[in-house]
């Protein structure tokens, strides 16, 4: 029988400091996890402006591999909290558990969301103003590619083409439909990395544990947010000043660090929010490496 927990509405910022306090105990390990993925993230972006006719594929190879190296974190995550050192070979924990398309079947309610989000765009928006906002984006990204920035005039002329009012509401319907997605999917990683259930009970397990922790959950979306906020100025001061010593390429590697060690955080934030309103039975804690790779 599952075991759902409730939690007072400060767990939510526990889960933060509890990730805080996880990070620093290990803080070689979970950097080299940090380095990884931001080299990986730097790579596709160079490899996006390098080569744009592969720069679908590297992006959907990235999309898939992602899941896989956040299951790897949050393995990673467990094995600091029981008292053992983070490594770069936990990144392939879901592949060496034999978990690896479990782990990718996580994706699925990610492209549900995408897909209903376009098709609300169109809805919304109609389908000639989505051409026009394409065109839009194009002619932005022409420009910054060829000048290194965008002419605010041309974007303020450009953007008085398009139906802004209808653009802000489909706006907050994907901000709605976001939100919702994270009661199905906050989790999903760790409940299936770390137990036998599958995409659908896990969806069902994450659904029933948000809605009974609601104040929790909402605690700690609100301080996530206050975080990445804060984390995101710093870095953006750093990139500028990366920019203004090395060029734009330096300002992309430090985004792509900044952005590998908050993933890492994320990570270990969703370890302790499982661990915490699911339980963790001793079954759940041994997870063998096995030869196979369950679906």
């Amino acid at each position: 029988m599952m075991e759902i927990r409730k939690l007072p509405a400060a767990a939510g910022a526990e889960w933060l400091l509890s990730a805080f306090r996880l990070l620093r105990r290990s803080p070689m390990g979970f950097g080299l996890l940090a380095l990884i993925y931001a080299g990986l993230s730097f790579a596709l972006v160079l490899g996006v402006q390098f080569a744009p006719a592969v720069g679908g594929a590297l992006q959907l190879i990235f999309f898939v591999i992602g899941p896989l190296l956040i299951a790897g974190m949050i393995f990673a995550a467990h094995e600091v909290d029981q008292g053992r050192e983070a490594a770069p070979a936990h990144l392939l924990a879901a592949i060496r558990t034999g978990r690896t398309w479990r782990v990718i079947s996580t994706l699925l309610p990610q492209l549900a969301v995408v897909l209903v989000c376009l098709a609300l765009l169109y809805v919304i928006v109609g389908q000639q103003s989505v051409e026009k906002l394409m065109e839009v984006s194009l002619k932005l990204q022409a420009e910054a590619q060829t000048k290194g920035a965008i002419d605010p005039n041309l974007m303020a002329d450009l953007l008085k083409e398009l139906p802004v009012g209808r653009l802000l509401m489909w706006i907050i319907a994907v901000f709605a439909i976001g939100f919702g997605a994270i009661f199905f999917t906050l989790t999903i990683i760790p409940d299936m990395m770390f137990t036998e259930v599958r995409l659908v009970e896990a969806m069902k397990r994450s659904y029933r544990v948000c809605t009974r922790n609601l104040l929790s959950l909402l605690l700690f979306l609100i301080m996530g947010f206050v975080v990445m906020m804060a984390f995101s100025v710093g870095l953006g001061i750093l990139g500028a000043l990366a920019s203004m010593v090395g060029g734009d390429k330096a300002m992309l590697l430090v985004n792509s660090l900044g952005n590998g060690a908050f993933v890492v955080f994320l990570a270990a934030a969703m370890y302790f929010a499982w661990k915490q309103m699911l339980g963790e039975s001793p079954a759940a804690t041994q997870v063998e490496e096995t030869p196979g790779i369950a679906m």
